[in-house]
């Protein structure tokens, strides 16, 4: 099937972590379980065929450097593990708009150069797919992309929680040009809201009940410093929130959940610690309580399901799917279209790779629009 040329709007951490994955599984074996991998190959995909030919960004520090050099120029701060040679990338001078906010504007001093044409570069190097990685709150900004995008006709996997995928208006815009959106807001692998779903999905299951959950989350990359800005954190909030909640028989009260980045602590650098606790009841009313603290270098965490999303993004253009995609945007995202239990959006995603008529079921129940 050839190569899934892929464009990076924001060449921050998370792109560092794709871009290193995309060279270190170069030739993993279709059947050995691989650490960090769920799937060798989706389709007749293959992590190595992830070809990245297109990046933007607006920081000086990084328009005009060759990707694999970009990638690891401050503020990024994730961990290195793999070798990236030259890649013949340039990073191109991206879109500001309100890319970026208050506590960012002292670290990302903008490239004096001027925006490039976004959509021309898409239609020119023939883009599949494009991530969208720009910081928490770049609400319009990723709205001047979603058009450069759909004029140049490409997939998309909007890895923020500006919400895309999950509103009508821009699913119904995909869907009349031809293309596939997953979205909205990446859940890593082993993250913070995935532990906390599960936790609660679990704690009902088995007949316990929840009178009071928190998720505090804290890190040292500039995605923890730019939520400093609380202003921009609205839709992060509901997002995760949303998430969480969605596992959950009822809805509960507000003042009995809070979910949400909590501070910026600077030598954590990509690292973020995580601490879930919950209250509840079990048989006859006893009490029983619940501590975790999760931690993980976050940018790796969310990689592992992007490549992943790259590649079911790549089997829905190729089937001629437009429009969102159910399937790997429930078990992808935070915040899809319609919410699943993750078992089900699991098996869901093993559908959708193994049988074309089975992803073309538009799902039109659920606590979305629809």
């Amino acid at each position: 099937m050839g190569k899934i040329k892929v464009a990076i709007i924001g060449v921050g951490n998370c792109a560092s972590s794709l871009v290193q994955g995309v060279h270190k599984y170069v030739e993993a074996p279709d059947d050995d379980p691989i650490p960090g991998v769920m799937h060798n190959r989706i389709g007749d995909y293959r992590i190595e065929d992830i070809e990245v030919v297109a990046a933007f960004d607006v920081d000086r520090n990084k328009v005009g450097k060759d990707l694999s050099e970009a990638i690891f120029t401050e503020p990024n701060n994730t961990i290195k593990f793999a070798e990236v040679p030259h890649m013949g990338v340039p990073v191109e001078r991206g879109m500001t708009h309100d890319g970026i906010g208050r506590y960012l504007a002292d670290v990302v001093v903008k490239s004096e150069h001027s925006t490039a044409d976004i959509s021309g570069i898409l239609r020119d190097r023939e883009v599949d797919v494009v991530i969208n990685y720009l910081p928490v709150g770049s609400e319009m900004a990723t709205k001047w992309y979603v058009e450069q995008i759909l004029d140049a006709r490409c997939a998309m996997i909007n890895c923020i929680p500006v919400f895309i995928a999950r509103e009508e208006y821009w699913r119904n815009r995909f869907e009349e040009r031809g293309v596939p959106i997953i979205g909205d807001d990446i859940k890593s692998q082993v993250g913070a809201t995935i532990v906390h779903r599960v936790l609660t999905r679990l704690m009902e299951n088995r007949g316990a009940e929840i009178d009071n959950t928190y998720q505090l989350n804290f890190g040292g990359n500039t995605d923890f410093l730019n939520m400093l800005e609380r202003e921009r954190l609205v839709s992060k909030k509901i997002s995760k929130t949303g998430s969480v909640t969605s596992q959950m028989q009822e809805e509960p009260e507000a003042d009995t959940i809070h979910i949400g980045p909590s501070d910026h602590v600077p030598w954590l650098q990509d690292r973020k610690w995580c601490y879930i606790h919950i209250d509840g009841k079990v048989f006859g009313g006893a009490p029983v309580k619940m501590e975790v603290k999760l931690e993980v270098w976050d940018s790796p965490n969310s990689a592992g399901v992007v490549v992943d999303a790259i590649r079911c993004a790549k089997l829905a253009l190729d089937r001629g799917q437009g429009g969102a995609v159910f399937a790997p945007s429930a078990y992808f995202m935070k915040s899809p279209p319609v919410q699943f239990t993750d078992s089900e959006a699991h098996d869901m995603v093993e559908a959708f790779i193994a049988e074309p008529a089975v992803a073309s079921v538009q799902v039109k129940h659920g606590d979305g629009d629809e």
